[in-house]
């Protein structure tokens, strides 16, 4: 540490550290391709078993509470929450992913195999309307700009009824761009992920999630077909 660091009060360098931390993590330019290596990795894969149980993985279990029908887990990872949801709720649920070592470990879990695949989310792989409602959960912002658009449109065409997308929206309010941390990820407005909703011609509103981190906090961005 420097030396000047001794003659400046400990709360003003904690602040200064605050501020790099996050001056560090903006990139405003907009990716091109996603950073798929990381759900490959063990680390990755023990984290996707915990992040959200005392947060999004709640909320979803009240969303779906009064559900029935097919459901699509999108991104759904080691699949902990259509276990999550097939322990507590009725429901017909199915999950994709497009990393295998994901999928493979979800297969681990009392999920029937024949409902997991390997797919690319903006291209499902499945009849239009096969699915009452599908959701996604921390996953639509890591695709790129173009990828969000893709992903929206054919999850909807997939889906008859409404899907649920928990996503992480800026604290500012301003548009942050393409964020670089432990994932890669889009720290937007709500203005701006309207504007993504009204260019997949889809029908929206958001509600608040609980989860949050410091520079970020989180919505359920719910959407349909436009009549």
């Amino acid at each position: 540490m420097s030396k000047l660091y001794y003659f400046i009060p400990p709360a003003i360098i904690d602040f200064l550290r605050f501020c790099k931390k996050i001056i560090k993590k903006k990139n405003i330019q907009s990716p091109h391709k996603q950073y798929l290596d990381l759900y490959y990795d063990s680390k990755m894969g023990k984290i996707l078993e915990t992040w959200g149980e005392r947060n999004s993985w709640i909320e979803v279990q009240h969303i779906f509470n009064d559900k029935k029908g097919k459901i699509l887990d999108i991104a759904c990872g080691t699949g902990k929450v259509i276990e999550i949801l097939n322990k507590n709720h009725d429901l017909d649920i199915y999950g994709c992913d497009i990393s295998s070592f994901l999928i493979d470990k979800a297969k681990k879990k009392n999920i029937r195999r024949e409902k997991l695949i390997v797919c690319d989310a903006t291209n499902l792989p499945y009849e239009e309307n096969f699915f009452d409602y599908c959701y996604s959960i921390g996953s639509l912002e890591h695709f790129t700009e173009q990828g969000i658009l893709s992903f929206l449109k054919s999850s909807s065409k997939v889906t008859i009824n409404k899907g649920y997308h928990m996503i992480p929206v800026s604290r500012s309010g301003k548009d942050c761009g393409w964020i670089e941390n432990y994932q890669f990820y889009f720290n937007n407005s709500v203005k701006w992920w309207s504007i993504m909703c009204e260019k997949a011609s889809l029908k929206y509103k958001f509600i608040d999630s609980s989860w949050e981190d410091e520079i970020s906090v989180g919505k359920w961005m719910i959407v349909e077909k436009n009549d």
